[in-house]
């Protein structure tokens, strides 16, 4: 009977696929309050399965552990293994359990197995927002896991869930990169207020009160680029080291803030524009905008001494400025730069230009779906609405 009841909990799986995330334009400005970016998600994905189960148990082999197990006694979890690569998932888990219970119900067990292909086999780190869309696939998992019980998932909830892990694990951040691996596509994203919500984390407010509030000075609207538009990848082979470059130029932002304000506002009407383009098709536009945003970067780059554009991004974006536009993605100081060229029409000479120059062309694509449970038909609700 005990083999029959198991056979069926294994039978009650779902597979979740995430992707990973590509910074466009606004980095740094969007880590102040109604500061925006554009965020884009990729086709390479985090994919994890979650089946019923008689105990809690999660592996994450990729890191190097499996038969992760916890206990739960109202609110509090008690794992059988710690450490600091564990601290976000653990997080995670406890912010959903927490959903959960408040939500009415009791959570059932369940077996999760996360694996990912946001870096390459031979060990190659592109800086994708591993992460974020580890947390993500997380959160849809245990959410779809919970569906007997009468949980209901949607983008939404998901954003709100994993931004909650994020913050309750860093205390601070955008979290563009969690709502690119839960919507999907092209975004325009304006981070909520993290002081608002580091203290109702603090004060450990309801969680099901809290996903349910108005989080304010969040925007996470879809746009659309110009048909002609191409967004390409390239890799430099250096991993980015972003803490460094955060620290200096907030140590700027503190010691200079009229210049401060001033890259603020510059960015801000790069973005503007750029999503104004996207708005108009007008692809001439989109190249001289996201020209505007890497040059606001390159000025509180220089005032800073934050070295945003490495010898191989500033390579990279060169080449790329030979076939239409080129920039960092995401802090730089390493790992991806974006081009955007018109039609497609010089694909190769770029890449092939690159490939000389030692950048490493990825071959992504854009991910229309975010969040998604594969294998069943379903569709995670959007939430734009």
């Amino acid at each position: 009977m005990a083999n029959e009841r198991r056979v069926q909990m294994d039978t009650l799986s779902n597979k979740i696929r995430v992707p990973g995330k590509l910074f466009i334009a606004g980095e740094f400005a969007v880590l102040e309050p109604d500061g925006q970016c554009i965020v884009v998600a990729v086709d390479r994905y985090v994919f994890a399965e979650v089946k019923r189960s008689e105990e809690n148990r999660i592996d994450l082999p990729q890191i190097g552990y499996s038969d992760i197990t916890w206990n739960a006694e109202g609110n509090k979890l008690t794992f059988n293994v710690t450490g600091p690569k564990l601290n976000f998932i653990q997080n995670t888990i406890e912010i959903c359990h927490q959903y959960i219970l408040e939500s009415g119900v009791s959570p059932l067990p369940f077996n999760l197995s996360i694996t990912s292909e946001l870096d390459d086999a031979s060990g190659k780190k592109y800086g994708l927002g591993s992460s974020a869309a580890v947390v993500v696939a997380v959160v849809t998992a245990i959410l779809q896991s919970q569906k007997e019980v009468g949980i209901h998932s949607s983008k939404e909830l998901i954003f709100k869930l994993a931004a909650m892990a994020h913050f309750k694990t860093q205390g601070n951040g955008s979290c563009a990169d969690i709502a690119a691996s839960t919507y999907g596509g092209w975004l325009l994203y304006s981070p909520f207020y993290g002081e608002w919500l580091n203290k109702r984390l603090q004060k450990k407010m309801n969680a099901y009160t809290l996903v349910n509030e108005h989080w304010p000075g969040l925007i996470i609207q879809a746009i659309t680029p110009p048909k002609d538009l191409r967004l390409y990848i390239g890799w430099t082979g250096s991993e980015m080291r972003t803490a460094g470059m955060i620290r200096r130029v907030q140590d700027f932002k503190n010691t200079h803030p009229d210049a401060y304000q001033d890259f603020l506002e510059t960015s801000g009407a790069a973005v503007s524009s750029l999503v104004k383009s996207f708005t108009e098709g007008d692809i001439d536009r989109s190249l001289l905008s996201l020209m505007m945003n890497r040059n606001a970067l390159m000025q509180i780059s220089d005032q800073a001494d934050a070295g945003i554009e490495t010898l191989e991004l500033k390579q990279l974006i060169e080449i790329a400025n030979k076939y239409g536009v080129g920039k960092t993605s995401g802090a730089g100081g390493g790992d991806c730069g974006i081009a955007f060229i018109k039609n497609g029409q010089d694909t190769e000479s770029l890449k092939n230009d690159w490939k000389e120059a030692l950048i490493e062309p990825l071959d992504l694509r854009v991910s229309t779906e975010g969040a998604t449970v594969i294998g069943k038909g379903e569709e995670v609700n959007d939430g734009f609405n």
